[in-house]
């Protein structure tokens, strides 16, 4: 024996199929542009640390630079050492016991310093951003302090995003048969 719920307005067995896709799309596209806009922040926020890395002067000895560099990455957790990995280009682990600590620890070793002094100011304040809305104020202060232009750097960013967008629309218009055709023609 099976019972039916009778109640047409129960949305449990009986949900409305009407208001589900255009509350779909209208979460879709605000979930993107959310996405898009931390994208872009990211990529901001690390192209101004790069440029205040860049901007470093070179004073300190190695040895010294080495002692202090080692102890702020030791302190450092596994997001932020990913940033610093990717921005010194250091690549990912070959043998699993090797961690991004541990890759980070031998490339210090190897570095010169100048090196080490811009990877100095770069953990200080990946280290001293506690929370996302700090790092954005402490990136203010520091770009501020070696002069660094963020308004540049913010609109570089955005036209790289636009040219991307404009790319991915361009393709998704574009009509594949035309292609299929091109490569035949261009075959023949």
């Amino acid at each position: 024996m099976r019972r039916i719920c009778a109640n047409s307005d129960c949305p449990v067995h009986h949900p409305k199929k009407g208001k589900a896709p255009a509350n779909d799309a209208a979460l879709k596209a605000a979930q993107d542009k959310q996405r898009r806009d931390e994208a872009m922040a990211q990529t901001t926020g690390l192209r101004v640390l790069s440029a205040i890395v860049e901007a470093v002067p070179v004073r300190l000895m190695k040895r010294d630079l080495l002692f202090v560099v080692e102890r702020l990455a030791a302190m450092l957790d596994e997001r932020r050492l990913a940033i610093v990995l990717r921005q010194h280009s250091i690549a990912k682990a070959k043998n699993p016991a090797d961690t991004p600590a541990k890759l980070l620890a031998a490339f210090i070793r190897k570095a010169e310093e100048s090196v080490l002094g811009r990877l100095l100011v770069e953990v200080v304040i990946l280290h001293s951003a506690g929370s996302v809305n700090d790092s954005g104020k402490l990136l203010k202060e520091a770009a501020e302090f070696y002069k660094v232009d963020v308004n540049t750097i913010t609109a570089k960013v955005k036209q790289e995003f636009a040219a991307k967008d404009k790319a991915k629309t361009a393709k998704s218009v574009t009509p594949k048969p035309a292609k299929k055709i091109a490569k035949k023609a261009v075959a023949a």
